[in-house]
């Protein structure tokens, strides 16, 4: 079993576009055996202390192994939708990991 955790930093103004690509692309974890465990967009309240820029969402996603998420990664219905994912998206910071 695999950890995903996400912080995604969006493009001012492309949260609609964002949240189409979002819309097309979670339901196709299940797909290859993964579960999104939650998707949260923290409020400027919650933070206490940061070091870094605050992301807009915040995704910790699980995937039996990495064969099933690289299968996810390069699902063909996915990839038709990956324009509004480059539209909306400025960067990712991907935190893989494992439950000890």
């Amino acid at each position: 079993m695999i950890y995903i955790t996400q912080l995604i930093y969006l493009i001012e103004g492309q949260e609609t576009v964002f949240d189409q690509f979002e819309a097309m692309a979670i339901p196709l974890i299940a797909k290859y055996q993964g579960q999104l465990l939650f998707r949260v967009r923290p409020a400027q309240a919650a933070y206490i202390q940061s070091a870094i820029e605050q992301p807009y969402e915040i995704h910790l996603v699980t995937f039996a192994s990495d064969h099933d998420l690289a299968n996810f990664m390069q699902d063909k219905e996915r990839q038709k939708f990956l324009h509004l994912k480059e539209q909306s998206i400025k960067s990712v910071l991907l935190i893989k990991g494992e439950k000890l």
